[in-house]
């Protein structure tokens, strides 16, 4: 199988998994056989292949991409590619206005319009902590309890099986010290509103947990550059 083609079956076969997790949570099997596949992928594919994997052009992604509406991330290789987190919560969408009939051609730009109307409907004011000198509040704490509120904001199941999916990622690959790898296993697999309440906690503990948080790529890029830009 060719390297592009196995990407492809990578991609499609973790985006089953994804599905299958949401109607079987907590089932480490298919957690397990999802992490082996994501170990192979890598966190982030070339445009070609995300283009590929949504079904549209290099110049359709290559635009939307320009305009920030997908990301791009480095990788240690000195290149940008696209996070597969955020692709597989595009492809997801763009499947969910398919199957409940939306006759518009062109899903995937009704579903970057929705996200660049939501980032302008937001208020990050709202969630910036003061400035008010205590410890803890410097600036790289203050946006991460910023980018937290507004996560806590919008806690779904479907966000915390992914945040659980990437810590058990980040524990194989040894990106997160197991300490803070069980913390966060326990603390995700509370009910939701015990959950919003840690990762907001203005402590010692909400900081440690806060520092190696597995909710990476929750918000979109124009949300988080305008959280960024109020924290200042």
């Amino acid at each position: 199988m060719k390297s592009s083609e196995r990407t492809q079956w990578l991609l499609r076969n973790v985006a089953r998994l994804r599905r299958s997790q949401q109607r079987h949570r907590h089932d480490p099997d298919l957690a397990a056989i999802r992490v082996d596949l994501e170990l192979e992928l890598g966190e982030t594919v070339s445009r070609r292949a995300a283009a590929r994997f949504l079904g549209v052009s290099h110049a359709a992604l290559d635009r939307w991409i320009d305009r920030g509406d997908i990301p791009l991330v480095p990788t240690p290789n000195g290149r940008t590619q696209v996070p597969v987190g955020a692709l597989l919560v595009l492809r997801e969408r763009v499947e969910e206005k398919r199957v409940h009939g939306d006759r518009r051609r062109h899903h995937l730009e009704a579903v970057l319009k929705e996200d660049h109307e939501r980032a302008e409907r937001m208020r990050p004011e709202r969630y910036v902590p003061n400035e008010d000198g205590s410890f803890g509040h410097q600036r790289a704490e203050r946006r991460g309890l910023a980018y937290h509120r507004v996560v806590a904001a919008r806690l779904t199941g479907n966000l915390v099986d992914d945040a659980r999916q990437r810590a058990l990622r980040w524990i194989r690959e040894g990106r997160l010290d197991h300490r803070y790898g069980e913390r966060w296993l326990e603390l995700l697999s509370e009910p939701i509103p015990v959950i919003k309440e840690a990762i907001v906690e203005d402590s010692r503990r909400g900081r440690d947990l806060r520092q190696s948080s597995p909710f990476a790529g929750a918000l979109t890029g124009r949300e988080r550059r305008r959280l960024l830009e109020a924290v200042g």
